[in-house]
């Protein structure tokens, strides 16, 4: 009797052992193959270009292609679905746009919970939004925008990303808090938004600093304000707009999720890789002189930051009445 139930206690932790082992190898070896980093917008976005230099680091620390997948439309709802979907295994990874906080309250149809279905891995940056207009229009600042937009009622339009984006959420803010009444024009990403602004096709943005700084440098564009509370370092000289506008504030995040369910080893060696890129001094030059400001911690810090953000946009939208256009 003793023997079998030595036996029977072997069989059962060799029966408990053996699922384990693979598992760890797993999330060892990982990754064995190409990651695929989904960007719910047009190439040449905000989150396009944050998704391709993040790529591009974890590619080189991983020993695999980490490589970039545009599914635009829907303000990013697209390609968030789609890595809902996806296999929980550390391939499919969606690079977290700050639409997601403000998509729950817009979008009535979604076919899932963004808090719920996607892990948070790691932040990556935050970044002030600009306000800014094409050459032609005859404002420099807030204010007189603001008075040219009252004197031309219903005249005005502006470009953003996408509905539920920072850029649109900025300018409806402004809408709300100023009265300037400015019509919204949606495209599917930052970059298309930017050519028709520099074209002139249409006035005014509130677009990230990423998509707008350089376009600002060489001229093409005139930035009247950033839109966080305090003014940037990368354009020290430039005002907010809660200095013309008080309590005006908004801004965008970045960051990395994956599919609910993804293991813990693969988040983990993913937050860490991520986080030794944001301190790579190299990296850190370059995201300082696109107006970033770094958002490295933990992966439940970011899912907190998700979190907030979409109890905080919810409640905007729906203080606010804003409804996709």
């Amino acid at each position: 009797m003793r023997v079998q139930r030595r036996r029977f206690l072997q069989l059962v932790v060799g029966t408990v052992a053996l699922p384990l082992t693979p598992r760890v190898s797993f999330a060892e070896d990982y990754p064995t193959h190409p990651v695929h980093l989904v960007v719910g917008f047009a190439p040449g976005s905000t989150t396009d270009i944050l998704a391709r230099l993040m790529a591009q680091w974890l590619s080189q620390r991983l020993g695999q292609q980490f490589v970039v997948d545009n599914r635009p439309g829907a303000g990013g709802n697209i390609g968030a679905e789609y890595v809902v979907k996806s296999p929980p295994d550390g391939y499919t990874l969606l690079m977290v746009p700050p639409a997601v906080a403000a998509n729950d309250a817009l979008y009535e149809d979604l076919n899932f919970n963004f808090v719920r279905d996607i892990a948070a891995v790691a932040g990556v940056v935050r970044v002030p939004n600009v306000a800014e207009v094409h050459p032609s229009l005859p404002v420099k600042s807030i204010p007189e925008l603001i008075a040219y937009a009252k004197a031309n009622p219903g005249k005005l339009s502006y470009a953003s990303a996408g509905i539920g984006t920072p850029s649109y959420l900025a300018g409806q803010l402004f809408n709300v808090m100023t009265g300037a009444n400015l019509t919204h024009i949606p495209y599917k990403g930052d970059g298309p938004a930017m050519a028709d602004l520099i074209a002139g096709q249409v006035p005014v943005a509130f677009a990230t600093m990423i998509a707008s700084i350089e376009h600002i440098r060489a001229g093409q564009l005139r930035a009247l304000a950033v839109t966080t509370a305090k003014r940037s370092e990368a354009l020290p000289d430039l005002p907010s707009v809660s200095e013309f506008v008080p309590g005006y504030e908004t801004s965008s995040w970045f960051g990395i999720g994956a599919p609910a369910g993804t293991p813990a080893e693969i988040i983990d060696k993913l937050n860490r890789e991520t986080n030794a890129g944001l301190a790579d001094p190299t990296m850190r030059v370059r995201l300082a002189d696109m107006g970033c400001m770094e958002l490295s911690g933990s992966a439940a810090d970011f899912g907190r930051l998700i979190a907030d953000e979409t109890r905080k946009w919810g409640k905007v939208i729906r203080d606010a009445g804003i409804k996709p256009q």
